[in-house]
């Protein structure tokens, strides 16, 4: 969806408030919020709405899942994008243990892996935390639910070293 169409997202937003959704709470049994239903639908400008009236980028639901990851799962490079400008952390796992970037490699939208590949190079982790993490094409976290820690490719022996 494009971000010129603004008035079939704003209803977008209407329709979840009026369907009882709070910014950062989840109406449903799932634990979806608006930002994570925004993000999986497409709809770039209700998402960046939600971001900049206090909606939490980074919230899971009960999948493990952020709003990136619904975005990346929606091949939606708007969203992703809009979520990145927000500061959206990149290294979060969901419980199958896939962080966005390795979602969007495993659903086949490589714009999106692309995207995510690059930010991962380029960009520290925001949250730095123990977790156990194998290096490969795309890092896969051991521990689901958790921010993955970056790799040093200059770890010798066997050993991993941490470049944080």
């Amino acid at each position: 969806m494009l971000l010129l169409d603004a008035d079939s997202q704003l209803d977008c937003i209407d329709n979840l408030f009026e369907a009882g959704y709070g910014v950062n709470s989840g109406g449903d049994d799932c634990g979806q919020t608006p930002a994570h239903l925004a993000a999986f639908g497409g709809q770039a400008f209700c998402l960046l709405w939600l971001l900049r009236t206090g909606a939490d980028a980074n919230q899971q639901d009960v999948s493990g899942e952020t709003p990136v990851h619904k975005a990346v799962r929606a091949g939606s490079l708007e969203c992703v994008s809009v979520l990145v400008a927000s500061d959206a952390q990149l290294e979060i796992c969901n419980k199958k243990g896939q962080t966005a970037e390795d979602l969007a490699w495993s659903c086949g939208f490589a714009e999106c892996g692309r995207l995510l590949r690059t930010l991962r190079k380029t960009r520290r982790p925001s949250v730095q935390t123990d977790v156990t993490c194998r290096a490969r094409d795309h890092l896969s976290c051991a521990g689901a639910g958790q921010k993955r820690a970056g790799l040093s490719p200059d770890a010798q022996d066997g050993k991993k070293a941490r470049d944080w």
